[in-house]
C-alpha cells in the first residue's frame, strides 16, 4: 500500500546565546570585534541564521532564456540549479538527490529536459518533480510516492528586472519590501543607460574565484568605501578607464565634478554610495577616438534624461544588498557574490551587465575593459584582495583579537536628505557598515522579521518622525 503521506523531520538552528553576536557590534560607539571575521563558530552560525532567512541573488534570467536551460548558482555554501522549465516558469532548487544527496547536476549551464543524478539514477523533470527511479514497481510501488519527493525549492523566489532573488524562509517580507528604498539605487545598475527599465543582461559567462577573506569583508567595502581609495593610487595614475584617452587619470571616465556624493543606509542592512549632479549637465564627451561608441553612449545619455527628468542628476556607484549581493553601478556594471566558503575564505562570483540594445562595439569595448578593470587578473581587483586577506588575516590572532576595530568614522553625522530616502551622510562616512552589522547581529540573534527589517531601529524611527510611547 502506497504511503499517504511522508513525516518530515527537519533540523532547526539551535537557539542563540543571548546577547554573544550583539555584544560584537557597537553601533553607538564605532567599535566592532574583530573575532567575527575569523571564528569558525560565528562563521557556522551565519549560515544557519543568515543564509537561511534573508533574499538572495542567484543569477540573471538572460542565462536561462529557454526552456530547459538551466544554470548552477548558490545560495550560502549550498549548490542550487536556477532553471527554466517547459513551460518557461523559473525555479530555484537544492542541487542534491532526494535519495542520497548526490549533485544531480555536475554543469555550470546548459540545457536539459530533466536532471539525473549519477549516483542511483533517479531524475527530476525541470519542473523539480521526481520522474524516474530505477526498479520502480519492484522497489519502491508500494512506499515512495513521487509527489513527495521532488527537489527541494525554495520558499519564494522573485524576478526583479531580470534579476532572480530567492530565500528559503517563507516567512521572509516579499523581495520589494525586503530592499525598500534601497531600490532606488538597484535601478541605477539594472536599468538601461538609457533610463529605460530593466533594459540590461549579463555577458555569458560568470567569473570566479577563491580569496582568503572573510565573505563580510569585501560586502563592506561595496556598502561604499571610498576611504580606501590610496590601495589603487597607481591604477588612477595610469588611467584604464573605458575610453582609455590619452592623458585622462582615473579609473572611470566620468569624473563627476561637483557632484554631491551620498553615502546612504536603510534599516534593513542595505547601503549605497552614490552621487548627485549639481544639476542636469550635458553629456562630456569620453570615446572621440571611436565615433560609434561615442554616438552610442551621447545617445543613451541624452534619452536618459528626456525619460527621467530631475531624477537623471542621480547616479550610481556601488551598493550592497544584505547580506553578500553587491554592484558596481557606473562603468564597469556589474554584480557581486562573495559566497561564504568558510570563516577566512569567500568565493567571489561576478556578472557582468550590458545593455540588451548595445551594439557589438560597444560590447566588446566593454567586455575588455571590464576583464581589464575587475575579476582575478583585474587591475583593481589585485589591490583588494590583497587587503581584505591581510585584514581577515590580522582578525585571527589571539593578541589582536582582543581589540576591536574602529568604525567611527563620520559617527552622528548621517540624517534625513532633502530628496532622498534612507539615513543620509554627505561626507565619507562608516554608517553604512554599522547598521549592516547591527542587522547581522540582529539576524545571528534569532531575531524577528521586524526586528531584522529595521522597523524598530531608533535611526530610523527618528527619520520617518515616529516617537516612541
Amino acid at each position: 500500500m502506497k504511503c499517504e503521506s511522508v513525516k518530515i523531520h527537519r533540523v532547526e538552528a539551535a537557539p542563540a546565546e543571548p546577547g554573544r553576536y550583539r555584544n560584537c557590534v557597537d553601533r553607538d560607539a564605532g567599535v566592532i570585534s574583530r573575532e567575527i571575521f575569523s571564528d569558525a563558530s560565528i562563521f557556522q552560525a551565519e549560515l544557519e541564521r543568515i543564509y537561511t532567512r534573508a533574499w538572495l541573488f542567484v543569477g540573471h534570467e538572460s542565462q536561462i532564456k529557454n526552456p530547459g536551460d538551466f544554470f548552477t548558482s548558490r545560495m550560502g555554501n549550498e549548490s542550487v540549479i536556477l532553471c527554466r522549465d517547459q513551460k518557461e516558469g523559473i525555479h530555484v532548487f537544492l542541487n542534491t538527490c532526494r535519495h542520497r544527496g548526490m549533485k544531480v547536476c555536475q554543469y555550470d549551464e546548459g540545457n536539459t529536459r530533466q536532471f539525473t543524478c549519477p549516483y542511483h539514477a533517479w531524475s527530476y523533470t525541470t519542473e523539480g518533480k521526481l520522474h524516474g527511479v530505477p526498479m520502480y514497481g519492484t522497489l519502491y510501488e508500494e512506499h515512495l510516492d513521487k509527489d513527495q519527493w521532488s527537489l527541494i525549492e525554495v520558499a519564494q523566489l522573485h524576478n526583479y528586472k531580470g534579476t532572480i532573488w530567492a530565500t528559503w524562509d517563507k516567512d521572509a517580507p516579499p523581495f520589494l519590501e525586503y530592499i525598500g528604498d534601497a531600490k532606488e539605487h538597484l535601478d541605477l545598475a539594472l536599468d538601461g543607460l538609457d533610463g529605460a527599465p530593466g533594459e540590461t543582461e549579463v555577458f555569458v559567462g560568470v567569473q570566479k574565484w577563491i580569496i582568503p577573506a572573510n565573505w563580510k569583508v569585501g560586502a563592506e567595502n561595496f556598502l561604499g568605501d571610498t576611504y580606501h581609495n590610496p590601495s589603487h593610487r597607481s591604477v588612477d595614475d595610469i588611467g584604464i578607464g573605458p575610453s582609455a584617452q590619452a592623458g585622462r587619470k582615473g579609473r572611470r571616465d566620468d569624473e563627476l565634478s561637483g557632484a554631491q556624493h551620498v553615502w546612504v543606509n536603510f534599516p534593513a542592512g542595505h547601503g549605497a554610495h552614490s552621487a548627485i549632479q549639481p544639476k542636469m549637465l550635458p553629456y562630456a564627451e569620453a570615446y572621440q577616438d571611436n565615433p560609434q561608441v561615442e554616438q552610442y553612449f551621447r545617445r543613451c545619455y541624452e534619452q536618459r534624461q528626456e525619460r527621467q527628468g530631475e531624477k537623471s542628476r542621480l547616479l550610481p556607484f556601488v551598493c550592497t544588498i544584505f547580506p553578500n549581493t553587491s554592484f558596481n553601478g557606473r562603468q564597469p556594471r556589474s554584480i557581486t557574490v562573495f559566497h561564504p566558503h568558510g570563516a577566512m575564505h569567500t568565493e567571489m562570483w561576478r556578472w557582468y551587465l550590458i545593455d540588451k540594445g548595445a551594439p557589438p562595439e560597444v560590447r566588446d569595448l566593454m567586455r575588455h575593459f571590464y576583464m581589464r578593470y575587475q575579476g582575478p587578473a583585474g587591475m583593481t581587483e589585485q589591490d583588494d584582495i590583497e587587503n581584505w586577506q591581510m585584514a581577515t588575516e590580522s582578525s585571527a590572532g589571539p593578541i589582536a583579537r582582543r581589540y576591536p576595530y574602529n568604525y567611527q568614522q563620520s559617527l552622528g553625522r548621517a540624517g534625513k536628505h532633502e530628496t532622498l530616502a534612507g539615513n543620509v551622510s554627505t561626507q565619507i562616512s562608516e554608517e553604512n557598515p554599522r547598521t549592516f552589522y547591527t542587522r547581522w547581529a540582529d539576524y545571528l540573534e534569532g531575531d524577528d522579521w521586524d526586528r531584522l527589517m529595521g522597523r524598530d531601529d531608533p535611526i530610523f524611527k527618528n527619520l520617518a518622525g515616529v516617537d516612541d510611547e
